[in-house]
Parts: C-alpha cells; structure tokens; sequence
C-alpha cells in the first residue's frame, strides 16, 4: 500500500476512510481525498493505538488498521480470560468466536492458545469504490471469521489477478453466480460480497435472511460465487490506467487516444468484451462490429479473435463445465432488467423461475435485441446445457452507477439470491 498523507486522492483513501468512520473516528465525508478531517482521524486513531500523531497512513499505522480491515484479531489466551471477557473487549459474541474456531472447547481454554476473535463490525464495505485489492483482503477476513465458507481460485486475469470463487453450503443442488463481467460494473462485486457476508453472518447466528432458513438453504445447496469476472477492467476504472501497465500504450490507442477509462471501459485489460466472448453465435456477434464501428480492441463490443480467447471467459467456461449447475445468475448493471432467453430457447422451467424472480425483485422481465443476444455468459450456459440461465441488470442510471445505489439495489436482490439456490 502506498503512504496516505494529506492532499492525496483514492480509492485506497476511501477505504481508510471508512474504515475509521467504522471503528468510531469523524473522516469527514467517504469521498477518497485525504483532507485536514481525515488527517485529524488518523491522528487520533494514532494517539490511540501508540503510534506517533503524524496524521499519515505509513506502514507502522497501516498495520495497526489492517486487523480491522481484515475484522479479525488472532488473539492469545491470557490467565483468567474466557470467551464471555474476550467478546466484551472486541465487542463480538461468543457465538461469534466460536464459529470463527471450529473445535474450540469454551470451557478449556488454555493460556498461550491463538484463537482468532472477530471484530463486532462487518468486512464488507458498501460505501467505497471496490477495488480487487479490496475485494482479495474481504475474502480473507471472511474466510478468517466463517471457516465453514470454502474460497478458491478458478483462473487468472490476463494480468495475473485471481479470479476468486466462493462457496457457501453444501447441498446437492448447485448454482453459480457471478459478477462485473464489464469493468464499469463493479457495484455487482460489492452486491455478491454483501451476499456472502450476510450469508454466513445468518449461518452463525443461527438466524434468517430476509426471513429464509439459511442452513436449511445450506443443506439443500452449494452456491458458487465468482464476484469478479474481469479485475483488470475494474482497477482500470477505479485506480486509471497506470505507467507499468504492459498494456499501457495499447490502451490509450484502443481508447481513442484518452487515458481516461472511468465512464466508458467495459472490457478487459486487451479491450474485449468479455460478456461477447462465449461460444453462443459469437460468429453473429463478430459480424455485428461493423455496425457498431468496432474494429479492434476498444472500450466495449469487440468479441476477441475466437471464442473464449481471454483466460477470464475461459475461466468461467471452464468453472462451469466442471460443475453441474442447475441454473446460473450473471449480474450486470443497468436497467432493473431480467434477460432470460436465448434465441428461441426457453430451458424448461426458466419462464417460471424468472417470473418469481420478477416479483421478489419488482424488476422486468425482457428478451435481450440486437448484438446483446450473442456470445454472453448466460447465452452460452443455456445453448450448452439447456438449463435456466439469468442476466439481472441491477439498478438505474449510467454506468458506472454510484455506491450510494447500493442498499437499494442489494434490497431488491437478497431474495432472488436466496430463492434461486432454491427454486
């Protein structure tokens, strides 16, 4: 992490930013721009950790941060401590602790023992630009807190960013969701994130999501989760385009000579479109360019030299094929939109499903026209296997569309997550 100092600007502010709004400091607004406010933040978090009040982001205050970015602590066992003293100091619960160490005897504990203790707050931001940064570290803390989770890694990007997957129960029904296929859509990486969070939160707790069972739900299911199908895109339009970048000068060409790729970058770090690289009439797709002025690589629409060209689609292809999903859900933004068809294939039980889908989320169902017919993930999914396979457009607006859509957007969707685990 680079050094945060007064007069810098952010994603990485940000998230330091909410951060200390989180565990009880005033940053000011979450806005990415280290200003005198959150100076005085760090400054006070400093005095209060024993660090010198310089107000600057080093490497001796990033790390007194990094546990509760992370939203645990590995904690050693004192004479006289207990679970009940332990979660009053980290403001957690005892259920907490104990799903967060599988085995621990309450009753036995032995001084000297590392146990790992969550921190009474949440991992997942939802008021900051998600990075992968942001995302990689959220999937740590996570693991760290819900063992039971299982997390994994289904290929790479092309410039060697994992591409994650999650897996939350462990049921015989399997579906897979997936997320910011496109670098301008980014929010549905923060929405899947919030999902797993709350997820497993309920798991632990013992309690209902938007009033389902959850381990009812992870008896009966294994929901596959891959919340960043396109990494490079996404860093790309948050942290711009960068001077190591090996790709550097092609995308500034493939840009229209502009190193400004925050309103208008869909693609991968090669400029293709990735939700136009399945092998679904991806030959239509590829015939479409020319109506659309695509050429080459570019912001959007170019489907890549052949199908599955890029390690990212292949990826996901390749994930899919050694599962067997019964229905899958490809998040994208925007519209409040349900696509469900493929050409003139309707999978059996797919009209159905996507009506229910329709009426949890108040979202409209459509048929997709022109080239966002050809060569995407959920097309592909339904040529190959015949079963239901969804786009949902999440919120309104131009892309990209801003955090503060967030709640809203996650409210209009936790049902259809729960229900199409279910359905």
């Amino acid at each position: 992490m680079r050094v945060l100092r007064l007069g810098l600007r952010g994603s990485d502010v940000m998230e330091i930013q909410a951060l200390l709004r989180k565990i009880g400091y005033n940053p000011g607004t979450i806005d990415g721009v280290f200003g005198s406010q959150t100076e005085q933040a760090v400054k006070q978090f400093q005095r209060n950790n024993g660090l010198t009040p310089d107000g600057v982001v080093g490497a001796n205050t990033y790390n007194a941060l990094r546990k509760f970015l992370l939203g645990y602590n590995a904690y050693t066992i004192k004479p006289g401590d207990n679970l009940y003293t332990i979660s009053r100091r980290y403001n957690t619960t005892v259920n907490r602790i104990i799903a967060a160490n599988p085995g621990i005897v309450p009753t036995n504990l032995r001084v000297g023992q590392r146990i790992i203790v969550p921190y009474g707050i949440d991992v997942v931001d939802t008021n900051i630009d998600y990075t992968y940064e942001i995302m990689e570290r959220d999937i740590v803390g996570l693991k760290a807190r819900y063992p039971f989770i299982e997390t994994g890694i289904a290929g790479k990007s092309v410039l060697g960013k994992n591409l994650y997957y999650i897996k939350l129960g462990n049921g015989p029904n399997q579906v897979f969701y997936n997320g910011a296929h496109h670098g301008l859509e980014w929010i549905t990486s923060v929405l899947l994130m919030k999902f797993v969070e709350n997820f497993s939160k309920a798991y632990a707790d013992r309690t209902t999501l938007a009033g389902n069972d959850v381990r009812n739900i992870w008896s009966q299911s294994s929901i596959y989760i891959i919340p960043m199908v396109n990494p490079d895109g996404v860093n790309l339009i948050l942290d711009g385009l960068k001077r190591d970048n090996p790709y550097y000068s092609r995308l500034i060409e493939w840009n229209n000579g502009s190193t400004d790729f925050s309103r208008v970058w869909q693609a991968n770090i090669r400029g293709v479109d990735l939700n136009h690289n399945y092998d679904a009439s991806w030959n239509l797709s590829k015939q479409a360019e020319a109506r659309y002025g695509i050429t080459g690589p570019g912001p959007t629409r170019f489907s890549g030299p052949y199908p599955e060209s890029e390690p990212e689609s292949k990826a996901v292809a390749d994930f899919t094929r050694s599962h067997n999903f019964r229905l899958v859900l490809a998040y994208h933004s925007q519209g409040e939109v349900i696509y469900w068809t493929y050409l003139n294939i309707i999978p059996p039980g797919a009209q159905r499903i996507a009506q229910l889908f329709a009426d949890v989320s108040g979202y409209t169902l459509s048929e997709p026209a022109g080239t966002a017919s050809y060569a995407g993930y959920k097309d592909w999914f339904i040529d190959k296997y015949r079963r239901p396979g969804f786009t949902i457009e999440v919120g309104r607006g131009i892309n990209p569309l801003p955090i503060s859509q967030f709640n809203e957007i996650y409210n209009d969707n936790i049902e259809l997550l729960l229900l199409a685990a279910i359905v």
